[in-house]
């Protein structure tokens, strides 16, 4: 599932747009010394492309921001439905949508995974009781009644509240038509001015002027009312819903983890705005004086669709994965996951096709403020299964908490998972200003927005020091991870505990100490700069 924090009329002071490429100890903003490096360290240096994949719901290539960074596949022809390269995808010109059928028909909503596991026993088991079973059967059934437990109570939970903000939602629309203006224009004079003889409609526009009156505006109160609502909804209606099934709209066989060749070219879908947003984060074209920046200025993103508004399928990721190793991706951005992986070896299997070829997987550890253990947050660097002399976790992959904008107790994001174990590094993730499709731009939080903060240091690293191997890479950015000495309040509690005990490093992901570090360190991998060409105007440089 996306990893994007839902919330309704969360007020906060807001933060700069550009936060997260501050400087804690020059701007007050714990971020990562993006602006500072590019002034002080990488002007003039020289440096490549580097391509960086994107896993996500979809990413609109045609943003303004975002256009000029897009990777294009120039060994395809657009549009001729033909195959060209032979890689098994035809017209893949920006990447390849796993999540979509071959007649153009995309799936926007899923299944959580506790509802397909769910619906898999549901035929053998529904009905009967543990008496009816023995041994593994028993143990199968067990799990069964487990699955139907949390989908009962969560259907029993939601039920009440999609009402509740419905009929919330709903007055506030009546209240929109009456005032008559859109959202965004309705102003606290309107709603003092409003005047009605119903009472419900009354107190409607004393809870908007409320809201108003805190320092929100109408239209974002709107906003966050109704992305509110969507989010119960949706997870009433198809996430947690054993009855919804949208697979069929792409024909495949789940199952069968070994089938490669489906899906289609569109790689926006329905709703890219999580994808576009962390396409933006990674590589929003720097220094065009348009919308905002992203950290890398040397990239292209790649955009390959695998997650809908559900949980992702592994079958999905891993080809995702696959597809991106071999059509020439260093990154991979990962911001999603989920609490079951039936089909876990598959994606291992992909981490490790990943790995052979030294590409850097950065993924978002979550937003459930829980800390993440090796069975409660998928995918993960363990490996399901491993041999006598095998590695049991990747080496390749670095895993992302939040942090907040906030100083002191306040550091780490209030929803942001953690381990000491399982999460590497602690990076910007609230209220984070970046790109979303048509052309716009909006600030949203949650691991999400962490892990291509990551992903673009990373993007950094391999486009400036082309001779850093993967593994280099995320050892530099741990080991330049700056640390935080005070106490935090720690996610999903009202306890203090040291910053130092929420992820293996302890440490905040900081762009210019990981650029010194990488300065002093010797490549392990084969690179020679070739010919510098001239193209408008600028240096590009040919590897």
């Amino acid at each position: 599932m996306l990893m994007l924090v839902a919330s309704w009329a969360m007020a906060q002071d807001a933060a700069p747009n550009n936060w997260f490429h501050l400087n804690q100890d020059k701007d007050g903003y714990p971020g990562l010394s993006t602006e500072k490096v590019y002034q002080e360290i990488l002007k003039g240096r020289q440096a490549r492309k580097v391509i960086v994949a994107v896993i996500d719901s979809g990413v609109d290539a045609e943003h303004e921001d975002l256009a000029a960074n897009m990777w294009v596949n120039e060994d395809e022809i657009p549009g001729n439905g033909i195959d060209d390269d032979q890689n098994g995808y035809i017209d893949d010109i920006h990447g390849w949508n796993f999540i979509g059928g071959k007649d153009g028909k995309n799936v926007q909503q899923e299944n959580l995974e506790v509802v397909r596991l769910y619906n898999k026993l549901k035929g053998k088991y529904e009905g009967k009781s543990a008496s009816d079973f023995s041994g593994k059967e028993k143990e199968e059934f067990e799990q069964f009644q487990e699955y139907k437990e949390e989908i009962d109570n969560k259907r029993e939970d939601l039920g009440p509240k999609v009402m509740q903000f419905g009929a919330i939602l709903g007055a506030f629309d009546k209240l929109i038509e009456q005032v008559g203006k859109e959202p965004a224009d309705i102003t606290i004079e309107d709603l003092q001015k409003f005047k009605t003889e119903d009472p419900v409609m009354t107190q409607v526009a004393n809870m908007a002027q409320g809201f108003v009156e805190q320092g929100q505006s109408f239209g974002d109160v709107y906003k966050e009312l109704k992305g509110y609502f969507d989010y119960l909804d949706g997870q009433f209606n198809y996430n947690y819903n054993p009855d919804f099934d949208a697979r069929s709209i792409v024909g495949d066989d789940p199952s069968n983890v070994e089938d490669r060749n489906y899906g289609n070219n569109d790689v926006e879908g329905p709703d890219a705005q999580h994808g576009t947003h962390v396409a933006g984060i990674i590589g929003a074209v720097r220094g065009n004086d348009i919308g905002m920046d992203g950290v890398a200025d040397n990239v292209l993103i790649m955009s390959v669709r695998a997650v809908p508004d559900g949980d992702e399928r592994d079958k999905d990721v891993a080809n995702a994965i696959r597809y991106a190793v071999d059509n020439g991706a260093e990154i991979i951005n990962m911001s999603f996951g989920k609490g079951y992986s039936p089909y876990k070896k598959a994606v291992d299997d992909a981490v490790k096709y990943a790995k052979k070829n030294d590409v850097l997987l950065v993924h978002a550890a979550g937003n459930a403020a829980q800390q993440n253990q090796m069975d409660n947050n998928y995918p993960n660097d363990r490996y399901a299964k491993k041999g006598l002399f095998a590695p049991k976790e990747a080496k390749n992959w670095i895993e992302v908490g939040a942090l907040n904008y906030g100083e002191g107790e306040d550091l780490v994001a209030s929803f942001s998972n953690y381990s000491p174990e399982f999460v590497d590094v602690f990076a910007p993730g609230v209220e984070i200003y970046a790109t979303v499709p048509n052309d716009k731009y909006e600030k949203l939080q949650g691991t999400s927005m962490a892990s291509p903060t990551v992903a673009g240091v990373a993007a950094i690293l391999r486009s400036y020091f082309p001779t850093l191997t993967a593994n280099q890479v995320k050892d530099i950015i741990m080991d330049s991870a700056q640390p935080f000495k005070g106490k935090v309040i720690k996610p999903g509690t009202e306890e203090l505990v040291p910053f130092s005990d929420l992820s293996v490093t302890g440490g905040m992901v900081n762009a210019y100490e990981a650029v010194k570090q990488a300065m002093m360190t010797k490549g392990k991998r084969k690179f020679e700069w070739k010919k510098v060409e001239k193209k408008d105007k600028k240096d590009v440089v040919v590897p």
